[in-house]
């Protein structure tokens, strides 16, 4: 369907010329309806950034729209995602790291400054403020009822031409260990997501947010048909964090761990890598008081059965310090559970809990 020029409004999309006249309406399947709920409340982020302090990940390739020739500054494009009229806009942290200044565009044309409320490098997700008017806001889904091969769209400003739409379908759920960010639980999707999607919405066949476009899988700086996004349910609850209280606060309870191979498991009688096994305990920490050690399996979670190390890693954070946690573990081939009082993590990044 041809939009010809369209203004987004707070009434929708109103059609002010068409360049050739619409096509008849056919059986034929059709976004329409998902792009007009979804598309107003997505917004292009440009930021000028000291490049001394800009930080390149190295999952998304250098866009080009970044070049400067004076090598001072350097401009940046990525996406957002209004969350709220009140001018909540959920992003990428790397879309606005080190940024001196941020300016946001809205698909109804509006520009203005926007300030950030809170970052989480950990999960590669940041938080900024406008103040405007009559903001449109997405409306949230539910990621936890993705399933693979569901319909999904993102949408965002790639390379800078202006809000693009592609299609594709959920080609992967919960991925983990790509050693892009300290807590990882992505959907992977087929639709196409380049330099400057980051930060942008990745909605599902009626419009709704089930995730944050965060990176690509690339060999030649474009998509290949490999993209992640971070779960509409991780993204609400690391923002509802910062909105309220500028940073995160993540469960600790000190233990370094490591992933279950088929020569561990045989080394301890174990018919299954599931687990993971507790190669260092902290001094003084939570575990040690609790009385867990080194050597010990981690199998459960308050019940929920730890897969692996990064499983163990997402579960562990988002146990709220101060509450009690029953951790099942495995020593000598036989299952114990200890009451552990989830300690807060320690801010200096560690990849361990």
């Amino acid at each position: 369907m041809y939009f010809g020029e369209v203004l987004f409004g707070k009434t929708g999309i109103i059609t002010l010329r068409e360049a050739v006249p619409p096509p008849p309406r056919t059986s034929t399947a059709s976004f329409y309806a998902a792009v007009r709920q979804a598309m107003p409340a997505v917004v292009s982020i440009y930021t000028s950034t000291d490049t001394l302090h800009r930080s390149k990940r190295k999952d998304m390739p250098t866009d080009p729209l970044e070049e400067n020739p004076n090598n001072s500054d350097t401009y940046s494009l990525g996406s957002g995602v209004i969350v709220s009229p009140q001018g909540y806009i959920l992003t990428n942290q790397h879309v606005v790291a080190g940024a001196t200044e941020i300016e946001v565009g809205l698909a109804d044309g509006r520009t203005t400054s926007a300030t950030i409320v809170g970052s989480d490098p950990d999960t590669d997700l940041a938080v900024l403020k406008i103040n405007l008017p009559d903001l449109p806001s997405i409306t949230f889904g539910s990621s936890k009822h993705l399933r693979i091969g569901d319909q999904v769209l993102a949408i965002g400003n790639p390379f800078g031409v202006g809000l693009t739409v592609t299609s594709g379908i959920v080609s992967a759920l919960g991925r983990s260990r790509l050693g892009i960010d300290t807590y990882e639980n992505f959907i992977q999707t087929d639709a196409a997501i380049n330099p400057g999607n980051s930060g942008g919405a990745l909605v599902d066949a009626s419009g709704n947010l089930v995730g944050i476009n965060t990176a690509i899988y690339s060999r030649n700086g474009g998509s290949m048909g490999i993209g992640f996004a971070i779960p509409e349910a991780s993204a609400r609850r690391i923002m509802d964090a910062l909105i309220q209280y500028g940073h995160v606060t993540r469960g600790w309870i000190g233990v370094e761990v490591q992933d279950m191979t088929p020569e561990l498991a045989d080394s301890f009688s174990r018919h299954t890598t599931s687990g993971a096994l507790i190669a260092a305990v902290k001094h003084g920490s939570p575990a040690e008081k609790a009385g867990i050690k080194p050597g010990d399996i981690l199998s459960t979670i308050n019940g929920r059965p730890v897969r692996n190390s990064s499983t163990m890693l997402n579960l562990i954070a988002a146990l709220k310090p101060g509450k009690t946690a029953i951790i099942g573990i495995i020593r000598a081939s036989q299952p114990y559970s200890y009451a552990v009082r989830v300690g807060t993590r320690p801010k200096t990044p560690q990849q361990n809990d």
